[in-house]
């Protein structure tokens, strides 16, 4: 079942939460937690979605190499200029998902279109 959900004047949290929770198949009739739902999930618009300017400028990864002064930290606004405003999406909805072995089967069915 293919279910389309258009982010065009959303917040990308409220957008992701119902992305997220379709993925799992919490809105299914038969939820079960151990197996991954037979559903995709396409997000419409991503690029006309609401994002606050203020908050363009917070960090939205991070990464530590592990050596002194090796902490780099992305902002939103810089991972929209590189990659674009599916990719903001994408970790967003990535992030609500259990990390378990059911993980990439679920971010498999997910697909963003700007």
């Amino acid at each position: 079942m293919t279910y389309k959900i258009d982010a065009k004047g959303k917040s990308v949290g409220r957008v992701a939460t119902e992305a997220a929770s379709i993925l799992m198949g919490k809105n299914s009739v038969s939820f079960q937690k151990h197996i991954a739902q037979d559903v995709e999930v396409v997000v419409e618009n991503a690029s006309k979605a609401t994002i606050a300017p203020s908050k363009m400028k917070e960090v939205h990864s991070k990464t530590y190499s592990g050596y002194p002064g090796g902490l780099r930290e992305r902002t939103i606004g810089y991972t929209i200029e590189k990659k674009g405003y599916a990719e903001v999406f994408l970790r967003a909805i990535s992030r609500m998902i259990p990390r378990n072995r059911l993980h990439k089967i679920r971010m498999k069915n997910l697909k963003v279109t700007e």
